[in-house]
């Protein structure tokens, strides 16, 4: 029987998997860069350190990171953060890396958009977070909201983390 092979089956999935590693790669790959640069090279920096534990706890393979280690391609990537309101009212802290903050902006704004949410003044969603020991941003008071807004929060979230550029959101809803 034509295609009805184990590969057949096993090749989208293999597919999909493989472009979920690539992309989370790619970012620990930037994450690593960044630090490098505001270690000015030191490898045994604590941020360095850290950036690759993280890769290493999600199975980045050594070759990779030490490539990312050894990578001097001269693109100044910056981290840079934003503050937006989503669906419902929801407050939201986009953290992304970029080398390029107006193109940044402008793709945050047009997804923004499209999911019912817009970019708000710096300072003005920052007041529903507070940071924790490990410096993590957490909701002071989380936002109860309707099945439909948190459908379209969900959206908003997941359109948001498919940028290539976005490394972190953090939202006050519950």
């Amino acid at each position: 029987m034509a295609g009805h092979s184990k590969w057949a089956k096993l090749k989208h999935t293999k597919g999909k998997t493989d472009a979920q590693k690539a992309k989370l790669f790619s970012k620990h790959v930037r994450i690593i860069g960044v630090e490098l640069r505001k270690a000015k090279g030191n490898k045994t920096a604590a941020g360095v350190r850290n950036a690759v534990e993280r890769a290493l706890a999600d199975n980045m393979p050594k070759d990779n990171i030490e490539r990312a280690l050894n990578k001097n391609d001269g693109v100044e990537l910056e981290l840079v953060t934003y503050e937006a309101y989503g669906p419902g009212g929801t407050a939201m802290v986009i953290e992304a890396y970029t080398d390029n903050r107006n193109r940044t902006v402008q793709e945050l704004k047009h997804l923004l958009s499209l999911h019912e949410g817009s970019l708000a003044n710096p300072g003005a969603a920052m007041w529903a977070f507070q940071k924790n020991a490990e410096g993590v941003l957490e909701p002071v008071s989380p936002l109860e909201l309707s099945e439909e807004d948190n459908q379209k929060v969900a959206n908003l979230m997941e359109a948001l983390e498919e940028h290539d550029d976005v490394n972190n959101i953090y939202t006050n809803a519950a």
